[in-house]
């Protein structure tokens, strides 16, 4: 199995997660559930989206709400589409859609 730097990791974290987020898994119960990262990670991970010029908004009440992508910044989301499988192996987590 080939190893990535963690700066490779923590990019395609962030592209995951907000991949995610502008797919409709917007909230940090529903990223922890799919990927398995705690809590604490998919927080940080949201928290970063903004060191990569993406505009991500939490929309609502804290209990209804989730999280929305405003502005992707530099970042193309078609590329992630396009490359989705691979982010997904490289970080070990499932394509959604792709869990039981």
């Amino acid at each position: 199995m080939q190893t990535h730097s963690k700066t490779k990791t923590s990019f395609y974290r962030r592209l995951y997660v907000a991949h995610l987020i502008s797919t409709g898994v917007n909230t940090v119960p529903q990223i922890s559930r799919l990927t398995g990262m705690p809590r604490r990670t998919a927080q940080d991970t949201i928290a970063a989206l903004e060191e990569l010029a993406i505009c991500c908004e939490f929309i609502g009440a804290k209990k209804d709400g989730g999280y929305t992508i405003h502005d992707w910044g530099a970042i193309n989301p078609r590329w992630i589409n396009m490359q989705l499988a691979h982010i997904c192996a490289v970080l070990q987590y499932p394509q959604p859609g792709s869990e039981p």
